[in-house]
């Protein structure tokens, strides 16, 4: 579960990590002007609040000055107007794509003068199933391209037990830090690695760590990704989510414990198990076309699924067939079958449909589906089947 960048610092607040302060705002801006009186300043940082990276860089689609997303504002007076100007407004990041994102969210944080910035970054490195802590002296920008044209001034470590957090200490002289700030500096990853393993995080990135004008080290900017399947120990957290910043049929499937991803393609997909769900839009792109769509129905593809799943597939217009791939085992071909002509029927789903069985009791799911519908069509080797859809979608 991706967090918004306020949200992220008031969980990592908690293990007493050196955060400025801030006041975020939601749809309104209603009491900005008695909380300024409040904020430390100048300056003044006002910050849109958005699922993707690149804030400070992108535009505005109703532009009201050229300084992005996120913007340094020494004048107090000015810090409404520019809030007003941004909440609503349309942010185009390089992460957004053309369509932008709408900003309901602002956070407005006092101000900070940077000497320095760092990257910092923890994360499971899965080839060895490791906590990874990246650590640059190249902060502010995308550590993407960082580890492109600069790879040197990327720092791994990897922690194999996290009771002992420690720090090469030739780091110390890698990053031009004094001894007290190299104290620091583990300090802050120890606490944030603690952080990692109390909230069940997938992802925490500080970019830019900063050093400000006294030397010490600030947490100027924060990403955290929580581990959607940890979120049963952490009830306190799903309040969380931004529901406005997720796909909305990508929500609907995980409301009903389906994998859905929105794809640009023109063929809709509906398989049980993610690794056969790859399998099956890697074949879609052989023959030329591309998949609408990653849904994985899971082990219980019964007729509820199959409505549900139908019902996601329709809402997506550049759908013009579906491909459907069920291997058959503790719920056997012939019973997913019924609940898919049930589905089909139930819906008046009239795309056409290609479906392909293998597993238990697959010869009487292809008998079901092919005395069924018109626009369904059972087809016994997953090459044929894929070739069907793309066929049926021209």
């Amino acid at each position: 579960m991706n967090l918004h960048e306020y949200q992220a610092k008031e969980l990592l607040r908690q293990f007493d990590l050196p955060l400025l302060k801030g006041k975020a705002y939601v749809n309104d801006l209603k009491t900005i002007e008695k909380d300024l009186n409040e904020l430390p300043g100048p300056p003044w940082v006002v910050k849109s609040q958005i699922h993707a990276g690149g804030r400070g860089a992108g535009h505005f689609k109703k532009p009201f000055n050229d300084k992005g997303g996120v913007q340094v504002i020494q004048d107090k007076t000015q810090v409404p107007v520019i809030a007003n100007s941004m909440l609503g407004n349309i942010l185009i990041t390089k992460q957004t794509g053309a369509d932008g994102k709408k900003v309901n969210r602002l956070f407005i944080e006092e101000g900070c003068k940077i000497e320095r910035e760092f990257y910092l970054g923890l994360l499971i490195d899965r080839t060895n199933s490791q906590l990874m802590l990246m650590l640059s002296s190249a902060g502010g920008m995308n550590i993407e391209d960082v580890a492109e044209k600069n790879p040197e001034k990327i720092h791994i470590n990897h922690f194999p037990d996290l009771t002992e957090i420690n720090l090469p200490k030739n780091l110390e002289k890698q990053l031009e830090l004094n001894p007290s700030q190299f104290e620091e500096l583990l300090s802050i990853s120890r606490k944030l690695v603690r952080a990692f393993k109390s909230l069940d995080a997938s992802t925490i990135e500080i970019n830019p760590l900063v050093l400000d004008s006294q030397g010490h080290f600030v947490l100027l900017d924060a990403k955290l990704i929580l581990d959607d399947n940890a979120l049963f120990r952490h009830p306190e957290l799903k309040n969380l989510k931004d529901i406005s910043e997720e796909n909305p049929l990508e929500y609907e499937a995980s409301q009903n414990d389906m994998n859905y991803v929105k794809l640009d393609g023109s063929i809709g997909c509906m398989v049980n198990g993610a690794g056969l769900a790859m399998a099956t839009m890697d074949i879609i792109k052989q023959f030329g076309e591309e998949p609408a769509n990653f849904l994985d129905l899971g082990g219980t593809a019964n007729k509820e699924r199959a409505i549900k799943g139908f019902k996601i597939i329709q809402s997506d217009p550049n759908v013009r067939s579906v491909l459907i791939n069920i291997f058959g085992g503790i719920i056997h071909c012939d019973m997913i079958a019924s609940g898919i002509v049930e589905a089909i029927k139930e819906l008046d789903f009239t795309l056409p449909i290609a479906v392909r069985f293998q597993g238990t009791n697959a010869a009487q799911g292809r008998d079901i589906i092919n005395q069924s519908s018109s626009n369904v069509i059972s087809i016994d080797g997953l090459t044929e089947a894929a070739k069907k859809a793309v066929e049926l979608a021209q």
